[in-house]
This record gives structure tokens, C-alpha cells and sequence, in this order.
């Protein structure tokens, strides 16, 4: 008895030591997750970034912890009771207690920063900006799990991490959607348009264990998926038709358009993808696709008004591009930088200048030519180039045929006529084009000559003639050229040898035509460029090439501009500005990144190769967690991190942080940074086809559906809308890539002051093409797609807003585009009917909705179809008007019936179910 005793008092002793072990120990508390988030909310506006009241920041642990303005430091590690900043929070002065003319800190609260004091105010790293580690599967036991039998609702790996949070919320997996349904969401998510009724009807009918995912491979390798996730990409991109600004004119640019719908629906690998965006020019011998690849950041907008700074403009396009890198690339507002340090997050005012060194070295100039441009020949013009190479390459060398093919492909490089000073008797015109006049001169300044050089001249020449001649170093000192200026009209190029002259010089132009009266205007000049002549050989031969040379150089074909990198001794200088101000300079920096990221790749060069390379080291802690979720918010319509383009301290503390890691992780290193492998996961998993009716409990203790029990529910994008609404009515066309197209729209909506420019709509097919091909203007966007909140695309855009206003209905009960897909679905319909309403409307529902419809809706549309055709009946002339027909042509009551089908699919194109995805 008493041994048993004794067994039991030692066992009571145990459970009470391991009870007082267990609860009686402080937790520790988490500086990212508990105290920083208190910090940014009632601290750092009067202590960090910006303003440093009490010479206290709390945005840098060595300022958090450095003696403040009382010479003491406000914290002392390890002791809240004698940290003045405890003091400070429980003070009852309202003169002393902080935060200062604000409501006092709740009492949780302060007691998490007493105790994150007390355990010795550890400082620590914003989780986002920590390398994601290894995450383990939260797989539950169970006997089944033995044998490899899956829980319910469990596809792969994301559903155990999405159901180990619904247990911890006492919630569980909606059923999966009905096959229609699904099929429609997959179809929607991964090429943007519906499928067909008898795609449907066939995924219903096939009962095999692979049915669905064989759906999802066709849908991946379909030439489709690259049209519809374009879209999503050029938003980010900014890609637009237009340079924007005040005259907004047009800009040739589709060619990357194509480009990215190209290496989307290969899947490029999104650390290729991302490199030859952003320093594809920089790749050993670049390719025209990679080349193309760098209008990513030429699609910055232009300023072509005269009288403009082109410094001011070219700075502000390098400052786009830097900004609009972090923002794509690392979920970053790293723009908030460039006037102080970043008031929430660890990056220094002075590691912004660092950054735009990376970008502030390219050829391209707030110019009206939007130059450097890659020139598409045609193939005979192509043939021509190659015989100049061939040429160069037997009589040259290597550095002969490199300048000759880069000038003739891209025209680089050139100074541009801007660049001139001490201007004579002219001036910088309109778009920033040198106008001389008679007797006038104008000065470039510092050119460097290598005694083998010939000058090429862009002109815009009336018919004038006369000469210009080019001095070295004065306006009268030693002749250089002696140039015939053109007596022909319009703009071209012309060359002139320039006598053999070595070193850096100033050159001076004078031009002289006795012909005009002194002082009037002979000419504009827009660009100069200095190149090498070619190698001597045959008189003969040596001319007919100069003059092929010279005649491809004035064609003007296809372009689209590209990033290239000034040549060594044009590199600029790059300095921080004082208070963001352009015009005061700091301190000269070096090309560097940000210390709170991963270290500068070792051996890497310091441009934007070097800067690509860093954003997708596998050390990044950002570009994958950033992908990731891009794509996730694309399929479920929110992301796993909100919101979209801040991943930073300001970002909501995720509930899925954990699967975001393993994703990214699995991203980077087993789907080697395929964007095919990762959609694919993503829309395999029982999370993704849940069905997203709702549920009152799950509602309840869910209502924004953060948690996902149930399947993404929300409004298809503009894009999507117009496509399927022309899917549905049988008029999408599938022709692919090419200059963008002018859909139907009316008059007036393009008012182009300056260059003449107008809205034409296409012919033929071109009018019913996808939505990513529709040309966009900055500053008038085409109507339907600004009411369904597509971007104008003047700066990055990451997460499109969602609204819901009239004007959306207006654009799809009006706009021609949707007028004529009703009438083409109502013309489907009734042939499809044969006669019977009920059939009829039946077979435009089922069409429409790729379901049958509920009985009850098909009354209310019969209903809607009686009402149309008595109206329509009562005046034929209106319903020839809405239907666009002849009414001398066509029988009366023809019309009014086919008018009224038309009324009722349009109403169906209305329906909230069409426009939404579920």
C-alpha cells in the first residue's frame, strides 16, 4: 500500500513539475509578428522614415536602440521598467505619454512590448524578407494515410496545408463543384474563354480517373493559355499602344505583346522570362526575341511635347522602371524611397540611388523616335543586310560587321539632336528636333573620333538644299565635311565621310544656303550617329554597298523599341537626390542593392544583367513568394498575401504563410521556375475545385472566405467578358499576334489634338478578336474595358480593383460589340428552336451557361421574349433599327421575332452568372 502510495506521489510530483515547465514559462514573444506590427501602427509616423522626433526611429535596430535627443537610448534591453519608452506608454501626463496627442495603447498591447523588452528586445527580420525554409506537409496519421488512401477533398500537397487550417477554424471542404461547372472554371482560368457544349458534354460522359487532368494538359499546352495570362502580365508591364502624357501618341511596341504571349505558352522558365526582360540585351550575342523581350521597360511613357526638359523625362522613365522592377519582381513599394528612408520597411533612402544606378546607363532618351528601336526587315531587305555582313566579313572584322548589323538593326548609336548647345540662328523645336536656319550653327560637344568614322544625319529636309558643313572645335575652325544637303521633301538619312580625325572633339555645324533669305528655316535634324566606314576594297564594290547601306538605313519598317546599354565611355553618373529632388544632387553611388535583401551575386557584373540575376537568385527571398502569389490571386481572386503588391511589414499577417513557402520553395527548385507547373498544382487540387456555393456556418465564421472552404467566386475580368460573350455567339476569331486592332467604337471617343490620329475600326475578323489584342490608348482607353476596371496602363499594375456600377450593365446592354453578339446568339437560338420559344430560349441558356437552366428562369426569359416580340410587333421600325436590318428586305414579322431572340440573349450575356466565374 504504501509503495503504491509512493508511486503515486512521485507521479503527482511529475505532472506538477511538467505543468509549471509547461504553462508557468513566458512565451516568447515574436518581434516580426507581434511587436513590429504595434510599432507601424502607432510609432513610426513621428519616429522613423521621415520624421525622427526625439532623434528616436524605431525603423533600424541600431536607431532603435542609439542614444535619442535625453542622450540615453528609450530602450534599454532587458529592463521595461527603467526604458523610458515603456514610461512614455503608461505615463497619465498627456504631455508625456506617447503616442502623442493619440489614443494610449490598448493594455495587450503593452504588455506585449513590456515583455519583448523584459526577454531582452531581440530585433528580427520581416518574415517576407527571410528565406522561405523547408516546410513540412501538416499530413495527419491516420491508418488509411498508411496505406496511401488520401483524406477526403485531398488531391496534393496544398489541401493538407489549407485543411490543417480549416480544422483549426472548425471547418471543412465544400463538395467538389458539379462537372459543368468545374470545367467551366478551369476553361476560364487557363485560356479565358468557355468551352464548347460538347467539350462539356464529353467531360461528363468520361468517367476515368484521369478525365479532368487530361483537361487540364490540353488547356495548358492550348495556344489560348498565352493570350489569356498575357493580360495579366502586360498590366504589370504597362504595356500600352500609346506613349502617353500630353499628345499621347501612337508607339509601335506590339511586337513584345507577342513576345510575352510566345514565352507564356512555351513556359519559359520565370528566371529566364525574368532575365530577358530586364537585361536581355545584355546575353552574349542576344537574339531578336530577347532583344524584344527588353521593351518590358520601354513601355515608360514619352513625353513628346516641345518645350520640355528631355533630362527631366528621361530620369522620370528611369525611375518607372526601377520602381515598377521592385514592384513586379518583389512585391516592394520601393518607390516610398526615394525621397527618405521607407517609413515600414528596412530600406535606406540612400540604397534607392544604389538601385537606379542599375538602370540609369541605357541608350533610350525622352525623344520623339522613341530610340533605340529593333527594325524588322522583310525578307529580300533581310537578304541585304546579310550580303553587307558577308561583305564586311570577308574584307573587315568582327568589330565591322557587329557595328553594321547593330546600326543597321537598331540605329545605335547616335547622339540625338537635343544634345546640341551654343545653337545659332535655331533652336530645339517640337519634340526636341534641332531647327537651323541660314547661316545658322549649333555645337556637339565632346564627340570621340577614331580617324575611320563616317557622320549619318536623320533630316527633315523642304526642298531647300544647300550645305552643311562640320568644323572641328570652333564654328570657323578646321573643315571636317562639306555635306549637299537633300533638294528632295520628307524625312531621310544622309552620310558624309568626315576627314581622318582622332580623339574627343567638339564639332560645330554650320549651315550656309545663299538660296533663302538669312534667318529662315532650311531643316530639322533629329539624330546624328558616328560610325565606322567600311574596310577598303574594290572602289566599286565599296559604293554599291555604301548606297545599299545608306537605302536600308532610310526604309522605314516594322520596329519596336528595345533596351541597349550605353558603351563605356558614355556611362552617366548616378547620384542620390536630395530630398527626391532631381536637380539637387547628393553624393555620387555605386550601382548596389538593398542589405536588408540577399547578397549581390559573387562575380556577377554591376548593370542590370548583374541586377537580374540578383532578383532571381534562389538566396531571393521575394521574386518566388511574389509569383506565387501572384498566380494564386489570378485563380482564387485574392492572394495568399494581401495585398498584391506589398509583401511588406504594411502586408496583412498571412493565414496560409506556410503554404506560400513550400509553393515557393517547390517553384524555385523542384518545377525549376515553371509557371505551366505551378497553374497546373494550383487548379489539381481538391481546394481549387470545391464548389463555391455557400453555406450559412461557413459563411458565418468565414464570410471572406479566407480560410477556402469553399471554391473562388468572383467577376471575370474585362478581357474575359468581351471574349466570351463573342465565344458564346460564335464570332471569336483565333488569329494570333500582330499590330494591335480597333473594335468597334464610337465617335468621338478619340479626340487626337496633334498628330491627326483616329480610331478605324477593323475589317473583317480583326473586329472580333481577344480583348489582348485591342489597341490601347493612355489617355483613352477603349470604354468597356475602363467600366470592368482594366488598367489604362500608364504606370505597373498588379491587382486590377473590382467594382460593381451601372456602367458596367450600360456597356453590356449597349455597346455594339455585345449588341452583335446577341444578335448572333439570337439568330443560333432561333434556328436552333425550330419554332419553339421554350426550345429556343432553352438552347441559348445552355449555351450561354453550358448547363440547363432552371425552369423558373426559363418561364421568366419566355416571358421577357413575349413582351419583346408585342413591342416589336407594334413597330417594326424600331425593331429593324435594333436589329440593323432592312426592313423593305425582310418579312415584318421575320424581324420582330429575331429581334426579340436578340433582346433576350442579350439579356442573357447580362446575367450575373455569365459574367461571373464559380
Amino acid at each position: 500500500m504504501n509503495r503504491k502510495l509512493m508511486v503515486l506521489a512521485l507521479l503527482a510530483l511529475i505532472i506538477a513539475c511538467f505543468t509549471i515547465f509547461t504553462f508557468g514559462k513566458e512565451e516568447t514573444v515574436d518581434f516580426s509578428a507581434d511587436v513590429k506590427p504595434i510599432l507601424n501602427k502607432h510609432c513610426i509616423a513621428c519616429h522613423g522614415g521621415v520624421k525622427k522626433n526625439g532623434g528616436l526611429s524605431f525603423l533600424f535596430e541600431n536607431e532603435a536602440f542609439a542614444k535619442a535627443e535625453s542622450g540615453k537610448p528609450a530602450i534599454i534591453r532587458g529592463d521595461a521598467e527603467h526604458s523610458e519608452f515603456m514610461k512614455r506608454l503608461v505615463s497619465d501626463d498627456p504631455e508625456l505619454r506617447m503616442p502623442y496627442n493619440a489614443p494610449k495603447l490598448n493594455d495587450d498591447e503593452i504588455d506585449i512590448l513590456k515583455k519583448w523588452i523584459d526577454q531582452g528586445a531581440k530585433w528580427g527580420k520581416h518574415w517576407a524578407y527571410t528565406l522561405p525554409e523547408d516546410v513540412e506537409v501538416p499530413k495527419p496519421f491516420s491508418l488509411a494515410g498508411l496505406f496511401g488512401i488520401k483524406p477526403k477533398g485531398v488531391n496534393n500537397n496544398i489541401d493538407y496545408f489549407v485543411q490543417a487550417k480549416l480544422k483549426n477554424k472548425e471547418l471543412s471542404f465544400s463538395d467538389e463543384a458539379d462537372k459543368s461547372t468545374l470545367l467551366r472554371r478551369l476553361y476560364l482560368d487557363l485560356i479565358g474563354i468557355t468551352p464548347t457544349l460538347d467539350e462539356i458534354s464529353a467531360f461528363i460522359e468520361d468517367d476515368s480517373d484521369d478525365a479532368y487532368s487530361r483537361r487540364v494538359d490540353s488547356l495548358l499546352a492550348s495556344s489560348k493559355y498565352g493570350e489569356k495570362w498575357a493580360s495579366w502580365w502586360l498590366d504589370m508591364a504597362r504595356y500600352a499602344d500609346t506613349k502617353g502624357y500630353e499628345k499621347d501618341g501612337s508607339r509601335s511596341i506590339w511586337s513584345y505583346r507577342d513576345w510575352v504571349i510566345k514565352a507564356l505558352n512555351k513556359d519559359m522558365p520565370y528566371d529566364e522570362f525574368t532575365i530577358e526582360q530586364l537585361a536581355g540585351d545584355l546575353l552574349p550575342q542576344p537574339t531578336k526575341d530577347q532583344l524584344i523581350a527588353t521593351a518590358f521597360h520601354r513601355n515608360t511613357m514619352n513625353n513628346d511635347e516641345g518645350g520640355t526638359d528631355s533630362e527631366e523625362f528621361r530620369m522620370a522613365a528611369v525611375l518607372d522602371r526601377l520602381n515598377t522592377s521592385y514592384q513586379v519582381w518583389l512585391s516592394t513599394t520601393f518607390e516610398c524611397v526615394q525621397c527618405h528612408s521607407h517609413t515600414y520597411d528596412p530600406f535606406k533612402f540612400e540604397e534607392y540611388y544604389k538601385s537606379l544606378a542599375f538602370f540609369n546607363n541605357t541608350r533610350d532618351e525622352d525623344t520623339q523616335g522613341d530610340h533605340p528601336k529593333l527594325r524588322f526587315y522583310t525578307a529580300q531587305d533581310e537578304k541585304r543586310v546579310d550580303s553587307i555582313k558577308h561583305w564586311l566579313t570577308a574584307n573587315g572584322d568582327g568589330n565591322a560587321v557587329k557595328s553594321a548589323d547593330l546600326f543597321l538593326h537598331t540605329l545605335e548609336p547616335k547622339i540625338h539632336a537635343h544634345y546640341s548647345d551654343q545653337i545659332v540662328n535655331g533652336a530645339l523645336y517640337d519634340t526636341k528636333w534641332l531647327g537651323v536656319r541660314s547661316s545658322g550653327s549649333a555645337r556637339l560637344k565632346a564627340i570621340t573620333l577614331d580617324g575611320k568614322r563616317q557622320l549619318f544625319m536623320n533630316f527633315w529636309t523642304d526642298a531647300v538644299g544647300g550645305k552643311m558643313e562640320v568644323h572641328l572645335n570652333k564654328p570657323n575652325g578646321p573643315l571636317l565635311a562639306n555635306i549637299d544637303l537633300p533638294k528632295t521633301s520628307g524625312r531621310q538619312v544622309i552620310q558624309a565621310a568626315i576627314a581622318p580625325t582622332s580623339g574627343v572633339h567638339d564639332l560645330f555645324l554650320v549651315f550656309k544656303n545663299p538660296a533663302v533669305a538669312a534667318g529662315q528655316p532650311i531643316c530639322m535634324i533629329e539624330w546624328f550617329a558616328f560610325r565606322e566606314d567600311f574596310p577598303v576594297g574594290k572602289p566599286s564594290e565599296n559604293l554599291n554597298l555604301q548606297r545599299t547601306f545608306l537605302q536600308l538605313v532610310n526604309l522605314q519598317p516594322e520596329s519596336v523599341p528595345i533596351m541597349i546599354e550605353n558603351p563605356k565611355e558614355m556611362h552617366r553618373k548616378t547620384n542620390v537626390f536630395i530630398r527626391g529632388n532631381r536637380l539637387s544632387l547628393g553624393a555620387e553611388v555605386q550601382p548596389m542593392v538593398p542589405e536588408s535583401l540577399n547578397e549581390f551575386p559573387k562575380g556577377a557584373p554591376r548593370n542590370r544583367m548583374g541586377f537580374a540575376q540578383w532578383i532571381v537568385s534562389k538566396e531571393n527571398p521575394l521574386t518566388a513568394r511574389t509569383l506565387v502569389n501572384r498566380v494564386w490571386a489570378q485563380l482564387f481572386g485574392r492572394g495568399l498575401v494581401e495585398p498584391l503588391g506589398d509583401m511588406g511589414t504594411q502586408s496583412i499577417p498571412p493565414i496560409h504563410r506556410e503554404l506560400l513557402d513550400y509553393l515557393a520553395l517547390d517553384f524555385m527548385n523542384g518545377k525549376k521556375w515553371s509557371m505551366k507547373k505551378l497553374v497546373r498544382e494550383i487548379v489539381l487540387s481538391g481546394t481549387y475545385k470545391q464548389a463555391s456555393t455557400l453555406n450559412g456556418d461557413k459563411v458565418e465564421k468565414d464570410p471572406q472566405n479566407y480560410y477556402l472552404a469553399r471554391g473562388p467566386r468572383f467577376r471575370l475580368s474585362a478581357e474575359q467578358i468581351r471574349d466570351q460573350a463573342l465565344a458564346v455567339s460564335g464570332l471569336l476569331s483565333n488569329k494570333m499576334y500582330g499590330p494591335s486592332v480597333m473594335p468597334y467604337q464610337p465617335d468621338g471617343v478619340w479626340m487626337t489634338v496633334y498628330s491627326g490620329e483616329s480610331w478605324v475600326k477593323s475589317e473583317g475578323e480583326d473586329q472580333y478578336r481577344r480583348g489582348v489584342y485591342t489597341f490601347l490608348k493612355r489617355t483613352s482607353p477603349y470604354p468597356s474595358f475602363v467600366s470592368f476596371d482594366a488598367s489604362s496602363r500608364e504606370v505597373c499594375l498588379v491587382d486590377r480593383i473590382r467594382t460593381n456600377t451601372p456602367l458596367q450593365a450600360l456597356a453590356t446592354l449597349n455597346d455594339p460589340v455585345y449588341l452583335e453578339a446577341a444578335k448572333h446568339l439570337g439568330n443560333i437560338m432561333l434556328q436552333e428552336g425550330k419554332g419553339d420559344t421554350k426550345k429556343s430560349i432553352s438552347a441559348g441558356y445552355r449555351r450561354a451557361m453550358l448547363k440547363e437552366a432552371d425552369p423558373r428562369k426559363i418561364a421568366d426569359l419566355e416571358e421577357l421574349y413575349k413582351k419583346a416580340l408585342l413591342e416589336f410587333n407594334k413597330a417594326p421600325a424600331s425593331a429593324a433599327k435594333y436589329l440593323g436590318s432592312d426592313l423593305a428586305k425582310e418579312n415584318t414579322k421575320t424581324i420582330s421575332s429575331k429581334a426579340a431572340y436578340m433582346l433576350v440573349a442579350n439579356a442573357l450575356l447580362n446575367l450575373d452568372e455569365f459574367l461571373t466565374k464559380s
